[in-house]
């Protein structure tokens, strides 16, 4: 075992360059595949498009204010509410363990599976999103840090990346108006690939660590002698008990009331500026688009976001507050690391903003990468997420921008496969003692996230570039 491991760790830090090369292949093998996944089936639509949405399942089309068309099939049972259904709810229950909300699986089976058009898939992905995420979070709430006193949700952590998290929601929209489709899925494939794979290593070395761990508990249990423990237990001591129970340790919680395992002023500061930033956004969106009250309305959500994150980052650097669950680690907080997550936690929110995701494809992997035990990181990502994404609910129910039928039916799937997905996973990881099964979950919804988006997105630029569209940048005033 230790001449694998050996093997294994050198081959490890002695290939660093040929890993750049296998990375940069899977990327470029990977795009190709979807391209030749989708072009098929593009290729029997061609100069025929409009016949061929004719013949597809009824569908009510309707026209924006913007001339855009929301595209809403008939909800009726069949091969793709089946289909749908089935992986909603493997997309959810891995999402929710995961951290990541599933995003990156919604929006594809909504686009390719139900039908919908892709502004509505990102829409309905939300409300997805919001249903593990709330049921993930109320299940977390009564659970304990899996080594300290603790709560499993660190809200130091929370409060340091969820305003800048909201902050960069309402960015991403705006970009995604900004943006062609075809350049954030030639990012998205290449984050998602890269995020995919780091998660994975960070997985294998985790499991390294157990199982080193798992080692040294067994062969320290070897080398105690079964008569010194009889001896030892068998002695009097004064009171009349045995050493056996003087020693015998009081097991840590793994569950406490939830009234005990919440920090009410941390969760209500996370709420008001929930509250400051929706009123905001709904006030931006019953404004003229460009006009100085809807720039004077973008540009308020700035300090309240701001306001809140440089409160923690400022007490994270003076040592007023820490964040417990790293440990010693979180003593020492360089100001230029500081700045760097908070940069992060906007770029979270401005990704998951443009493409209907959660945020939590980012803020779990550098969680982990933080040092935050896996248990931890998916529930405070989770955490996070939840008001991001609730936000989103909110705005896009009053744009009428998703059928409320279909958006409680799959609200309904994604809620109820966060909860089998919870449940689990954890016996799962109370059996094995293998923590890094999370870690591996989240590269794999990640990973399969990356091919499910990047072929989406491509057959979507492919079918635009067969029928002569404008591929480049629009408008923000249009």
């Amino acid at each position: 075992m230790n001449t694998i491991a050996g093997v294994g760790s050198e081959w490890w830090h002695g290939t660093s360059r040929l890993r750049g090369k296998v990375f940069i292949c899977l990327v470029v093998a990977t795009s190709m595949l979807m391209v030749a996944v989708a072009e098929p089936s593009l290729k029997q639509k061609g100069s025929s498009y409009n016949e061929t949405r004719k013949v597809e399942s009824p569908r009510h089309v309707t026209k924006g204010h913007s001339g855009y068309q929301h595209v809403w099939p008939d909800m009726r049972f069949g091969l793709r509410i089946v289909g749908g259904t089935i992986i909603a709810f493997f997309g959810a229950a891995c999402g929710s363990v995961g951290g990541v909300g599933g995003g990156g699986i919604f929006v594809p089976m909504l686009t390719l599976v139900i039908g919908f058009d892709s502004k509505s898939s990102t829409a309905l992905s939300k409300c997805m999103i919001t249903g593990a995420a709330a049921t993930t979070v109320f299940y977390n709430l009564r659970l304990r840090h899996p080594t300290l006193e603790l709560p499993i949700i660190d809200y130091d952590l929370a409060l340091l990346f969820q305003p800048m998290l909201i902050l960069g929601i309402s960015i991403g929209v705006t970009l995604n108006v900004l943006f062609a489709d075809w350049m954030i899925i030639i990012l998205l494939i290449i984050f998602f690939i890269a995020t995919s794979t780091r998660s994975f290593f960070k997985g294998v070395e985790t499991w390294k660590k157990e199982t080193k761990s798992k080692q040294e508990a067994a062969r320290a249990k070897l080398e105690i002698h079964d008569d010194e423990i009889e001896a030892a237990e068998e002695k009097p001591l004064p009171g009349g008990t045995t050493s056996h129970d003087q020693i015998k340790p009081e097991p840590n919680k793994e569950k406490v009331s939830i009234i005990e395992n919440i920090k009410w002023k941390d969760l209500g500061i996370l709420v008001i500026v929930w509250l400051i930033i929706l009123a905001l956004q709904i006030g931006k969106n019953y404004t003229t688009t460009c006009s100085a009250i809807y720039w004077l309305l973008n540009i308020l959500q700035i300090p309240v976001a701001a306001g809140v994150t440089s409160y923690e980052a400022v007490s994270l650097y003076k040592g007023r507050r820490k964040i417990t669950s790293m440990g010693e680690a979180s003593n020492n907080w360089p100001v230029h690391e500081l700045i760097l997550y908070c940069f992060i936690g906007v770029m979270a929110g401005t990704v998951g903003g443009m493409l209907g995701l959660g945020g939590g494809f980012i803020l779990g992997p550098l969680f982990l990468e933080m040092g935050i035990p896996p248990q931890v990181s998916s529930a405070t990502a989770t955490f996070a997420m939840m008001f991001s994404a609730s936000m989103s609910v909110v705005e896009f129910y009053l744009l009428k921008r998703f059928p409320v039928p279909y958006a409680l039916y799959f609200f309904t799937v994604a809620t109820i496969a966060a909860v089998v997905g919870q449940h689990v996973v954890r016996k799962l990881i109370s059996i094995l003692g293998r923590a890094s099964l999370i870690i591996f979950i989240l590269a794999s919804t990640i990973f399969v996230s990356a091919i499910l988006v990047g072929g989406a997105g491509m057959a979507s630029m492919i079918e635009k570039f067969e029928r002569k569209e404008y591929m480049g940048f629009e408008s923000m005033c249009s």
